[in-house]
């Protein structure tokens, strides 16, 4: 069973979540909050952001298999799922050999967690993974609830439906800025996506396969790539863009807002949710 995480949520990074955040994201209507930079297999943080909320679902994008044990991570989920039951999703990937110098096999490791889990009794519906490359979205479609993607454009998306089927789910990830100043918003997508996206050998080959040629994502990428990666303007243009995604065959859209240093990300997430969240 695909499991109902609503069209809208937020991607947001484990520092950047706190409980009034998550409070106010309630609030405002959006239905899933992922936890982004690879958080412990203790799944401490999701625990704790359930426990201050009360309808929100909450997903790890992504725990990094490389980082801790898929017994370890069985046993976090089994204990959250206890209390909280399907408002948790576990979203577990392979990361980046950049990052990873154990980064061998990657595939057969992914397999092998998944096999370990399963005899964990982990529920296939209650976990999917990160995907980008068709033998992983793949695997996702076979053996989880179905693909998280990042970093990615509606023609990723189309593609990516493609290969899963009209089944499994299909969790898409998109950075945003709320700023009608392209120079402005321009620069601060960049920052974000050129360091570290566009050093990652998965994230190249990936934009490469997507009709980017390598001119495009050297030097501070083209306006053509950042404006594709960081959607920006105001709230009805991004969400034109996010709405592009479920168009092209996305269940769920995960924004990912960009701010500049020290800036309230609040009044940008309660415009968007009034211009993309239906009103129960």
């Amino acid at each position: 069973m695909r499991p109902d995480i609503g069209k809208i949520g937020v991607w947001r990074l484990a520092s950047e979540l706190s409980i009034g955040l998550i409070r106010q994201l309630e609030q405002l209507g959006y239905a899933t909050v992922w936890i982004g930079g690879s958080p412990p297999g203790d799944l401490a943080l999701a625990e704790s952001l359930l426990d201050a909320t009360e309808h929100v679902t909450i997903a790890t994008g992504i725990v990094n298999v490389w980082s801790c044990s898929p017994h370890e991570v069985a046993h976090s989920y089994h204990r959250i799922a206890d209390r909280y039951g399907s408002r948790f999703l576990l979203g577990i990937g392979v990361g980046h050999r950049e990052g990873t110098a154990r980064y061998e096999r990657p595939y057969d490791t992914l397999t092998r967690w998944l096999d370990e889990l399963d005899a964990a009794g982990v529920p296939t519906d209650r976990r999917v993974l990160a995907a980008l490359g068709p033998k992983v979205v793949c695997l996702a479609g076979s053996r989880t609830a179905g693909a998280h993607t990042y970093l990615t454009t509606p023609e990723h998306t189309r593609r990516t439906r493609v290969l899963l089927g009209a089944g499994p789910l299909l969790a898409v990830e998109q950075k945003v800025v709320f700023d009608t100043d392209a120079q402005r918003a321009r620069a601060l997508g960049r920052a974000v996506i050129v360091n570290p996206y566009l050093g990652l050998t998965n994230y190249i080959n990936n934009l490469l396969r997507l009709g980017y040629s390598r001119d495009e994502l050297r030097q501070g990428g083209s306006d053509r790539l950042i404006d594709a990666l960081a959607l920006h303007g105001d709230a009805s243009t991004i969400a034109g863009g996010l709405r592009a995604h479920l168009d092209a065959g996305a269940d769920h859209v995960c924004l990912q807002l960009l701010c500049q240093p020290g800036e309230d990300p609040v009044p940008a997430y309660r415009a968007l949710a009034a211009t993309l969240i239906d009103p129960a």
